[in-house]
């Protein structure tokens, strides 16, 4: 039987086509708003599709989560950087954003793993409520997540419109009250990974004075 190669993965190929959408996004915004959002959206929406792919054909791996955590993080980091030269006087409040979003998704994953999950998105049951619901159903982590990256991506298309229409800036303010709670849920992110890091450390301590006694 042939050794599998994880890098040609279904999940993995959509994953290479996401951070290639992105790169066209990240060249495009200064200078074509219309192509580079529609680059940006559609690489966000594969996100979706890269784990019913893994699901469907049992192609779920260590390597895919880390590139499909990575590329969420970074697109919307890239994003922010871009929203930090259209708007400066908010310039704290997108750096506070991204400080938030990549320290928690990254020990969040960091505990997961080391617990023994595959993915960031494989959380104990048993742990936080907000967080069980947002992890097991991807109908919540689906709009959540758009509606957070929807609100980011309006910043910025409104920043190129001369005039917005009104149904332009109630979608915007529906999204900012997503991205709001999305902030809240990565705080909780950021406190369960510590107390899961903590109890961690707590259990390997534990064991080391065992094997002295």
């Amino acid at each position: 039987m042939s050794e599998e190669n994880i890098f040609l993965f279904v999940p993995n190929l959509i994953g290479y086509a996401r951070i290639i959408l992105g790169l066209f996004s990240f060249y495009l915004m200064q200078c074509c708003p219309a192509p580079a959002v529609f680059c940006y959206l559609l690489s966000a929406l594969l996100d979706a599709f890269d784990g019913h792919a893994a699901r469907a054909l049992n192609q779920g791996t260590k390597f895919g989560a880390m590139l499909d955590m990575l590329t969420d993080r970074c697109a919307t980091m890239c994003l922010l950087v871009n929203l930090s030269l259209l708007y400066p006087s908010y310039t704290f409040l997108f750096q506070l954003s991204m400080c938030l979003d990549i320290s928690s998704h990254w020990l969040h994953l960091h505990s997961s793993v080391i617990k023994g999950s595959t993915s960031h998105k494989s959380i104990d049951l048993s742990g936080n409520p907000i967080l069980r619901i947002y992890y097991t159903s991807r109908p919540v982590l689906f709009f959540m997540c758009m509606g957070n990256e929807l609100f980011y991506c309006l910043l910025y298309v409104i920043y190129h419109v001369e005039e917005p229409q009104v149904w332009l800036q109630w979608l915007l303010g529906v999204c900012a009250v997503v991205s709001l709670l999305k902030s809240g849920i990565s705080v909780l992110h950021l406190i369960t990974a510590s107390c899961n890091m903590a109890a961690i450390d707590l259990a390997d301590r534990e064991s080391e004075r065992s094997k002295t006694k």
